[in-house]
């Protein structure tokens, strides 16, 4: 997870270690709702290599979290309604991609 959270500080442009409790508190929460929008089992990120798009969702919703922690919406680029949208679609998108689907 020391990967990923590098990977969330540099999407973030962050280059201190102040927040990292933080943010990996943030990570922990993106991978599970990863996992729970996939229909995979709990943990199961914590056992095998997370595919791309999917560490790119992680990536983004930790950021979202770390940057609308103080109840806005947007973060710092956007403080609106649409923009906090915008990013839960981009993610659900990116995490559509790699959930297996039973016929």
């Amino acid at each position: 997870m020391e990967e990923l959270l590098n990977k969330v500080k540099q999407n973030l442009i962050l280059d201190h270690a102040v927040d990292d409790v933080l943010i990996q508190s943030y990570i922990t929460a993106a991978v599970s709702y990863a996992e729970s929008f996939q229909h995979i089992p709990a943990g199961t990120y914590t056992e095998t290599t997370m595919p791309p798009t999917t560490e790119q969702a992680v990536i983004m919703l930790a950021s979202h979290f770390y940057e609308s922690r103080d109840g806005s919406t947007g973060g710092f680029f956007a403080d609106s309604v649409q923009a906090g949208k915008q990013v839960w679609d981009t993610v659900n998108n990116l995490l559509r991609l790699d959930r297996e689907w039973k016929v």
